[in-house]
């Protein structure tokens, strides 16, 4: 039976291979992937189980293994002895067992807000060895300042995890506007133009890296599908309702762009019933709790306090936690109604607290929509930028490693 091509789009799809364009160059890129996944998903595989989970015939197996370990990518262990646990207990030569060189180089995830920058450093299983982060003195600073801080904020991260630049095989970007499918920001309104600031080119001028720009909550779906309450599933929303309200779509296990970047933009809200605008579960919390005369200071601790206020029993306090279900289950419901997700996830740095929001939700959205999704919040906190961003380098390092030359 020929071998399998296998194409990733943040998953893995197994296809019949297609007569006309499998090339052998193509097969050789395609199958190392897939080995890549394949190996990087468990501590040591055997040559037969690398066959299972990628399709492919024992010899393309070992002939791709045998490559990347002169790449650099894999190493083979020796085989166990007779007495040891690892040990086959069939009769015969041992398997041939192979690791990931989890340290032969390493990526970059980057979160971009408009007043933070976090930077971590992941090794080539999506390990997180270090993180650091930096802050933006203004908004509208210019583009070379707001250049400098992340840069800044990278090279402390790898500092922290004891990595030189040269070994960065893949830079993963999440910026608060949207991008287009090939890296491009739409600059369209004020806000979104202040993240155009040519961080590709600069980081390339700088470092030589390649640099993944990609909207923030469109990483963050990659981020949760990868590893948080949504691990798994096709058809994922993800909204990040901070202080603004921006989700990013999986259909099919496939993210969603639209035509300019702009598919997840949530201006249409400012239309729906009884929503009326993008504001965030911080920003409104904030903002309630302000005008029934509580404090007024901002950032999301106090909008946090709110949600403490209501769990201690404060009326009040319950009472705007009542109304966020409300808007919220009105937000989810729209989403439902458009793209029809299997699951909704609020994610972001409300997402600790956002979980008492949930039974609210869950209670409403019969009233608004014939297809209610399961609705949950992310365990990855305000992390979940940055791990989807770790895992949109790797996607790109396990697709382009026959092209990629590790350092050393």
């Amino acid at each position: 039976m020929p071998d399998q091509l296998w194409v990733r789009s943040h998953r893995e799809v197994k296809i019949p291979k297609p007569q006309a364009a499998a090339t052998p160059q193509l097969l050789r890129r395609v199958n190392a992937q897939a080995v890549l996944a394949a190996i990087r998903g468990t501590d040591v595989a055997t040559g037969t189980e690398l066959m299972a989970r990628t399709g492919l015939t024992r010899a393309s197996v070992i002939a791709v293994c045998e490559d990347l370990i002169r790449r650099g990518w894999i190493r083979e262990l020796d085989a166990p002895r007779r007495d040891s646990p690892a040990a086959s207990p069939q009769k015969g030569r041992p398997a041939r067992r192979f690791e990931l060189q989890a340290r032969a180089g390493v990526v970059l995830g980057i979160d971009i807000g408009a007043a933070t920058t976090t930077t971590a450093v992941a090794d080539l299983r999506g390990t997180v060895l270090a993180r650091a982060s930096g802050s933006f003195r203004a908004a509208d600073i210019p583009a070379a300042e707001r250049v400098s801080v992340v840069d800044r904020t990278c090279r402390q991260a790898l500092a922290a995890a004891g990595e030189p630049a040269g070994k960065v095989l893949a830079v993963g970007a999440g910026i608060a506007a949207p991008v287009d499918r090939r890296g491009n920001v739409l600059a369209s309104q004020h806000f979104w133009s202040l993240f155009d600031v040519g961080l590709r080119a600069a980081l390339q001028d700088l470092h030589g890296w390649t640099v993944l720009l990609e909207n923030d909550a469109n990483l963050a779906a990659l981020g949760e599908r990868w590893r948080g309450s949504g691990a798994g599933v096709d058809d994922l929303v993800v909204i990040l309702a901070g202080e603004r309200l921006g989700a990013g779509v999986l259909e099919s296990g496939r993210l969603l762009h639209g035509s300019s970047g702009g598919a997840g933009e949530m201006g249409f809200l400012d239309m729906v019933e009884g929503v009326g605008s993008s504001e965030g579960i911080a920003s409104l919390a904030r903002r309630w709790q302000a005008a029934g005369g509580g404090p007024a200071a901002g950032g999301v601790a106090d909008a946090r306090q709110v949600f403490e206020d209501a769990a201690a029993g404060d009326a009040a306090a319950r009472a705007i936690l009542n109304r966020l279900a409300e808007r919220m289950a009105r937000v989810v419901a729209a989403v439902a109604s458009l793209l029809n997700p299997e699951q909704v996830v609020i994610g972001g740095a409300v997402a600790d607290s956002a979980g008492a929001l949930i039974p609210g939700i869950t209670a409403a959205l019969p009233r608004f929509t014939a297809t209610p999704p399961l609705v949950t919040v992310s365990p990855l906190g305000d992390r979940i930028v940055t791990v989807g961003a770790v895992r949109h380098a790797l996607d790109y390092v396990e697709a382009n490693a026959l092209e990629l030359e590790l350092a050393g």
